[in-house]
């Protein structure tokens, strides 16, 4: 229940239309329940007696209850659609503003199926709840107290059965939700599943298609479909045992109630209206413990997603900012030390005892094998990941003692993975500066050598990008994704083997563009020697740890990966 309450924090400033939905309900509800004991009254005075006179003062006031709640049941609805809707856009804007917050660490937690079901199927799941759970929670306590409350008055030991058929009731109810409650659990993680397929598939639709794999993908998913099915028709299955057997409770309540009234009409000591009166109680008063028992399932299936929904805006957030940021004084990075895994659980590191120095406006460079740990060791330097041991230091300042915000800021990245968003050139390459001119934008892109392909295109900077870049090509991508990175202006620009898809002219290009930049410090991961030969230092890892650290000529002098790695290359570009 932990959960719910969480969840009802975040109802701040919507309560109100709350409880005005749950206010007019009772209302209603309290109109609807008078009724049956004014047809009660209309059956033995207006019919027996022959009194036209309570025909029509009973009639009359029924009409203005029935008026009345149907009044009521209208500003219920307005209230409560309205409660609903802001609430569940609130839960989604409070779930994806707090990922907006995550560390690459908190991202590692969740399969992005995972989040993309909680932020939406989830919060429809709760909203349902809402939707469908005030009304009979607010209604069935209400008409389950003043019909048993209006059944009494009218006939003592006639209601005398409700304490019988009502325990049957709470333990049929007690025996549904006890099967049912986990199961809910395990229908959302088969959404997850589902959604994850589905999400893999457009991903890579061109490969799918390339590798005529079509059939493979669909016999995939229509396991995971099968298992959301079966899942849920076995949940269902058992919540639905509800209906019936409150419907044969309320029936057999009925028929004992016929069987006593009949008995004590023929004795003299009941009436017919008040046989009549109690027997419409008696259906209220069941359908009302029907509702409750609606409300409890609603419930069960809801904490479920509402544990799900909590997790993601509970989630500790890993990295933060310090309370008493600290300003560095250069560019310079150093490297003291440090040790870093991603799961501090893990047996083994992925960066051993990394000890290394660059200066503040250097060019360096990192090679490496595959699985060395390159990508690792530069994510660190903007807080990423934090280490787990040791410490790294931008301008003599630990990067725990600076704000993220403006580490972020002074460091420039182009990852391995470029990502693109839909929309134009000039939108995308304003991530990186938001304010950016068209001047400033077409130098970033002339440095990157994209004003090359830019210019070719008919609308130019105001050419609209697909979903992840897939209308251009793989090298067009990496240099927008350098051109956005340097309109940041950084002090620090970390190249994350992001010319790898160019050729080695435009390579050699960029390189010459961003040699110009004195002040700027740069870090370039590469596997082509080429790409970091010009560089003030190279540093080569293998397997994590730091093999050999030097220039171009005093590397091929003493490191043997770097030696035979660079005559490789100049064999294959000989052939």
């Amino acid at each position: 229940m932990s959960s719910l309450k969480v969840l009802y924090a975040y109802s701040k400033g919507l309560r109100k239309y709350f409880v005005a939905a749950i206010l007019f309900v009772i209302i209603e509800t309290s109109f609807e329940v008078i009724i049956p004991l004014l047809m009660s009254d209309i059956i033995d005075i207006g019919i027996v007696q022959k009194d036209t006179s309570v025909f029509i003062e009973k009639g009359i006031q029924m009409m203005i209850c029935a008026l009345l709640s149907l009044i009521c049941g209208l500003l219920y609805a307005r209230y409560a659609s309205k409660a609903i809707t802001l609430y569940g856009e609130k839960l989604r804007s409070i779930q994806y503003a707090k990922i907006q917050e995550y560390a690459f660490i908190n991202l590692d937690h969740f399969e992005t199926s995972s989040l993309i079901t909680r932020l939406t199927s989830d919060v429809t799941v709760i909203q349902n709840s809402l939707i469908n759970g005030i009304r009979p929670f607010a209604r069935g306590p209400v008409i389950l107290l003043l019909g048993l409350v209006m059944s009494f008055i009218i006939n003592k030991e006639l209601s005398i059965i409700f304490l019988f058929t009502t325990p049957v009731l709470g333990i049929i109810l007690f025996f549904i939700v006890r099967k049912v409650a986990p199961m809910y659990k395990y229908l959302q993680k088969a959404v997850d599943r589902v959604n994850q397929i589905i999400q893999e598939n457009l991903t890579a639709i061109r490969a799918i298609k390339a590798f005529v794999r079509d059939e493979y993908e669909e016999d995939k998913f229509e396991k995971v479909n099968h298992d959301l099915a079966k899942i849920s028709q076995d949940t269902f299955h058992y919540a639905s045992f509800n209906t019936p057997a409150f419907q044969f409770t309320m029936y057999a309540a009925i028929v004992g109630l016929m069987v006593l009234g009949v008995q004590m009409i023929q004795a003299q000591t009941m009436q017919v209206g008040e046989l009549t009166g109690v027997l419409s109680y008696v259906l209220q008063i069941m359908n009302s413990l029907m509702m409750i028992s609606n409300v409890f399932l609603l419930m069960t299936r809801s904490i479920a997603s509402c544990n799900r929904v909590v997790e993601v805006i509970q989630e500790p957030i890993e990295l933060k900012s310090p309370s008493l940021p600290l300003t560095p004084k250069d560019a310079s990075i150093d490297f003291n030390h440090v040790y870093f895994k991603y799961d501090q659980n893990a047996k083994e590191n992925v960066l051993t005892d990394i000890d290394w120095h660059i200066p503040s406006g250097s060019k360096v460079g990192v090679m490496g094998a595959t699985g060395s740990a390159k990508s690792s060791l530069v994510q660190l330097i903007c807080r990423l990941y934090d280490v787990s041991d040791g410490n790294i230091k931008i301008g003599q300042v630990d990067v725990r003692d600076i704000d993220l915000v403006q580490l972020r800021d002074m460091v420039g990245i182009v990852l391995q993975k470029n990502t693109l968003f839909s929309g134009t050139i000039k939108e995308n390459l304003r991530w990186g500066n938001p304010h950016a001119t068209d001047e400033q934008i077409k130098e970033a892109c002339k440095i990157a050598c994209a004003d090359e392909f830019i210019e070719q295109m008919p609308d130019k900077y105001d050419t609209y990008i697909e979903q992840g870049g897939n209308n251009i090509s793989g090298g067009q991508k990496q240099r927008l994704c350098i051109a956005r990175a340097l309109l940041k202006e950084p002090k620090i620009l970390i190249l994350d083997d992001s010319t790898s898809a160019v050729d080695t002219n435009t390579d050699h290009k960029i390189k010459e563009g961003l040699a110009n930049m004195k002040s700027l410090t740069q870090i370039i991961i590469a596997q082509r020697v080429s790409s970091i030969i010009h560089c003030d230092q190279i540093l080569v890892l293998e397997d994590g740890k730091i093999s050999a650290v030097g220039t171009h000529e005093e590397l091929l002098a003493n490191s043997e990966f770097y030696r035979g790695l660079y005559l490789s290359q100049q064999k294959g570009a000989n052939l």
